[in-house]
């Protein structure tokens, strides 16, 4: 009998668009946007600013996470496309994972609606503490290897691909907590802890946060907490997350993004020694047992007696190639079939001096090698997440 997962703490709905370049530049030219004007930092507050955004982000051939100040920016722009509706939230998303490969789980949602009912797998029971029915839909904006706009004196063409999240998420900005979670997560093995970055309000952060450490007394002496970062709309109350949680969390997950934005600096991610002096830094701010990232090369654990987080790296990295490759629509052949995928070249020599430089605290690995052509990144950590818990679970056995 497999060890009780439970993951939580957020989830809510994604419009997912079909990409296309046109309509964007149709859009440039309608609101006289100029090159000058690109910034991803921008505050959201009209179609024009979630455009300035999105072209901001295509230019730097990065994702990351926004929050716009009014929902009907969201559904205006996202009609503009064709779009599919699906579940978000790491939570949920490594719940689908999971079930790909015969492991049931538990999730705590603070959304609910008819979308979540038909799309959440039945190996997946819940708890929500949400008191009614809504949606707050988030927008998915997935760019391509080669994705080209060209309007006015705006000429961008991607060399990678990645993924633009937009949000206005009541219940995830509210987070409650189910008064059930404390006994939900007394029989756990693991407890995924995540999705307190769309928060807007310090005080209520900190009122939920001792709720949720409260809930945690009950946890099982041996049960591990794996804490998944995200990017925060507000950068301080990442801060404080960590305050409140880090003495509780065993293993804290994050991607290349979230690494490079806590060390404050771009490193070269193939740099053995680069890598390892932010891994260095980076423990410094955050202080857990095991520190754990996951990059578009490779994916490491740092911290003490790493190797025995290889299975579980294994685990993540194929459940996340195998979301690469074929989105949503895989079998457990598929996954298998990407367990025995060739490695990236330049991943695995990575891996193998940064392993050499420090045998007993990284344990890294390389992704495999996969073609970029029309590619998901699209939930791509929580891929990762529920490819890596299910293997501290087996472990555990």
């Amino acid at each position: 009998m497999q060890g009780k997962i439970v993951l939580g703490l957020g989830n809510n709905i994604d419009y997912e668009i079909r990409w296309d370049s046109a309509i964007l530049e149709t859009l440039i030219r309608k609101y006289e946007i100029k090159d000058e004007e690109l910034s991803s930092k921008i505050e959201i507050a009209n179609e024009r600013d979630l455009v300035i955004s999105i072209l901001s982000f295509l230019r730097d051939e990065t994702g990351g996470e926004r929050f716009v100040h009014d929902p009907r920016i969201i559904e205006d722009f996202s009609q503009y496309f064709s779009r599919r509706i699906t579940l978000g939230g790491t939570s949920v998303r490594a719940a689908i994972a999971m079930d790909k490969i015969g492991f049931d789980s538990w999730a705590h949602l603070v959304t609910i609606n008819p979308h979540v009912r038909n799309l959440l797998p039945e190996s997946c029971r819940y708890i929500c503490s949400a008191d009614d029915e809504q949606l707050y839909p988030h927008l998915i904006i997935q760019y391509h290897d080669g994705t080209i706009v060209n309007a006015n004196d705006i000429y961008i063409r991607t060399g990678r691909a990645n993924r633009i999240i937009y949000v206005n998420d009541l219940d995830n900005m509210l987070m409650r907590l189910s008064p059930q979670l404390g006994d939900l997560i007394s029989e756990a093995s693991v407890f995924l802890v995540s999705g307190f970055n769309g928060m807007q309000d310090e005080a209520l952060l900190e009122s939920r946060l001792n709720e949720l450490n409260l809930a945690m007394e009950k946890l099982p002496l041996d049960a591990q907490v794996f804490y998944e970062d995200g990017c925060f709309h507000l950068s301080g109350f990442s801060e404080l997350v960590r305050r409140k949680l880090l003495r509780r969390i065993h293993i804290y997950s994050l991607n290349e993004d979230e690494f490079q934005g806590y060390i404050g600096r771009k490193i070269a991610l193939l740099d053995p020694e680069a890598v390892l002096t932010g891994l260095v830094d980076l423990r410094r701010r955050i202080p857990v047992p095991v520190l754990v990232v996951h990059t578009r090369y490779w994916a490491l654990a740092y911290g003490d007696n790493a190797s025995r987080y290889q299975n579980a790296l294994k685990g993540g990295i194929a459940m996340a190639g195998t979301r690469f490759r074929l989105g949503d629509d895989f079998s457990m052949l598929d996954y298998r079939e990407t367990m025995g995928a060739p490695l990236q070249e330049t991943g695995r020599q990575f891996s193998e001096k940064i392993n050499a430089l420090e045998a007993d605290n990284v344990c890294s690995l390389a992704c495999i090698q996969a073609e970029e052509n029309n590619a998901t990144t699209i939930g791509l950590g929580d891929a990762f997440v529920g490819g890596f818990i299910p293997q501290l679970v087996s472990q555990a056995k």
